[in-house]
């Protein structure tokens, strides 16, 4: 009780000879009239601090943020896709069910659904099992960066799993904020639940799911979108 902790905002590059990927978007240029346009009681209860957006940090290591394949989307909340604004003609790759909730216009989506140069590029899940899920997506085929549904957080939220040569990523979204979340196992508190979930009955079987999971293979790292800890021991295109 008590214990402060560092939320992070993250956009992560994933590099293929196919095409570099980013998972979500981070916090964009936007941001402060971004935040402008969330319920009251979500303003009120949340600051933020500005970092540099990740298509600056892109262009600062060379890579060209308009040469993307595209942004891979945990979930359409509002501090996933906030970057996309500083990425126009990049689509935004997300789950039927996920591109389904943006166009329904709900609150926790009006972000994503008012943005008016976001491509959406919905994909479809394959009946091909992935470590105890009965449906996947191999975005290149090769096994490198695999993507499953996991509602709960968001109707068409997703984990996406990426295998790199000695290290493998569980890229868990929201469905934990942090990594305890997954270690102990343990839920939100009951008022963020109310706010942000969509359905806290999926994110607890989401939970036990990825617990379960990490019992099983401790080698995959997990990665909650917003917990500082585990992104921190990743390389970083800026100091």
């Amino acid at each position: 009780p008590g214990e402060s902790r560092d939320f992070t905002m993250t956009a992560y590059l994933v590099r293929h000879p196919r095409g570099d990927l980013l998972i979500d978007s981070g916090f964009g240029s936007q941001v402060d009239a971004q935040f402008a346009r969330l319920p009251m009681l979500m303003q009120v209860t949340s600051t933020y601090s500005k970092g540099t957006p990740a298509a600056e940090q892109l262009a600062a290591a060379g890579i060209e943020p308009a040469s993307l394949t595209g942004v891979l989307l945990t979930h359409a909340h509002w501090d996933h896709v906030s970057g996309m604004t500083d990425l126009p003609g990049v689509p935004a790759w997300l789950s039927e069910a996920e591109a389904a909730f943006v166009h329904g216009d709900l609150p926790m989506a009006a972000i994503a659904h008012s943005m008016p140069n976001l491509t959406l590029r919905p994909y479809a899940f394959a009946d091909t099992p992935y470590l105890g899920y009965a449906r996947s997506f191999d975005v290149w085929g090769d096994g490198s960066i695999v993507i499953v549904p996991a509602p709960g957080h968001t109707p068409g939220s997703v984990v996406i799993f990426v295998s790199l040569p000695g290290a493998r990523y569980a890229f868990i979204g929201d469905i934990v904020w942090q990594s305890e979340g997954i270690e102990r196992p343990a839920e939100r508190p009951w008022i963020s639940r109310h706010l942000v979930d969509s359905d806290g009955d999926q994110v607890r079987a989401q939970i036990e799911h990825l617990a379960a999971l990490h019992q099983r293979f401790p080698q995959i790292v997990m990665v909650p979108a917003h917990d500082a800890r585990p992104t921190a021991t990743m390389p970083r295109l800026m100091p």
